[in-house]
């Protein structure tokens, strides 16, 4: 008779048991099992895999929610401060500096003169009545300078510093911009352009520790908002492209020069008019 002495792993000794090295095993499937070691570790693998994109998506569904919810109500609540001004104070805080840290209240947009909201359009923004968050223009200029060594150049519309100033940082990167243009879609969403408009003139930076045109008005022209004329809203949207760099109480020819540019486009895309389009 035969012996089974020889049969390899896996192969049926006469007994009709499936031998896996030597002993004879009953349990089906043992073989593949004890073949494959590494099975349990890839098993494991997927399931960690899988646990860390339920949690991401979960993550991403809660803030998705959570960003909708503060945008929606800050259609009709003012907001006390920007992620700007509350850096700011942090850092000054950390260096010693007592408090206020920043200079900033709140003026209504039908409170102020046509010619503060016209002058930040006519500086910043002359397409704001038309696109949704986006000047494509500007994008394809900015695109075409990079290509021609020309340095890469800002495109953002009001709606992008709105949304970059109330909620995010200063410091360039693409989760910024990934994340700005998230809340620069919610706003054009939720937000009509007046909104969009009177949130930017109340937190935008116009010098050093001053935010919004109310505190700026006061600050450098010696009256309220509600009072300043087209040379004086000229001049306030002049420093918004590089607060740090012009000064409202000492004007540079430069920034004196802009101003009087920027006056002039006032009329030229439409004066009043063009507010009513908002």
């Amino acid at each position: 008779m035969d012996t089974v002495d020889g049969a390899g792993p896996g192969e049926r000794d006469q007994s009709g048991s499936t031998r896996c090295g030597v002993e004879p095993v009953q349990t089906p499937g043992a073989c593949a099992d004890s073949a494959t070691p590494e099975a349990p570790a890839q098993g494991l693998g997927r399931r960690l895999l899988g646990q860390v994109w339920r949690l991401a998506r979960g993550l991403a569904i809660g803030f998705a929610l959570l960003s909708t919810l503060t945008v929606g109500t800050l259609r009709w609540v003012d907001p006390p401060a920007s992620a700007f001004m509350l850096r700011h104070s942090l850092i000054l805080w950390r260096l010693g500096s007592k408090p206020p840290y920043y200079h900033h209240h709140w003026v209504p947009l039908d409170a102020l003169p046509d010619a503060v909201p016209l002058a930040v359009i006519a500086a910043e923004d002359q397409r704001f009545p038309v696109h949704h968050g986006f000047d494509a223009v500007e994008i394809r200029r900015a695109l075409r300078d990079f290509r021609q060594d020309k340095g890469l150049r800002g495109a953002s519309t009001v709606t992008q510093q709105t949304a970059k100033n109330l909620f995010l940082w200063s410091e360039r990167s693409w989760v910024r911009k990934v994340l700005e243009a998230w809340f620069s879609a919610l706003m054009e969403i939720l937000w009509p352009k007046t909104r969009i408009l009177e949130v930017y003139l109340n937190i935008a930076q116009l010098g050093p520790n001053t935010y919004g045109v109310g505190a700026a008005s006061e600050r450098y022209f010696g009256r309220p908002a509600t009072e300043l004329t087209l040379h004086e809203a000229a001049l306030l949207a002049g420093v918004l492209p590089a607060p740090g760099a012009y000064r409202l109480d000492r004007p540079s020819a430069r920034l004196r020069q802009r101003a009087e540019w920027i006056a002039d486009q006032t009329t030229r895309i439409g004066g009043r008019r063009l507010l009513g389009r908002l």
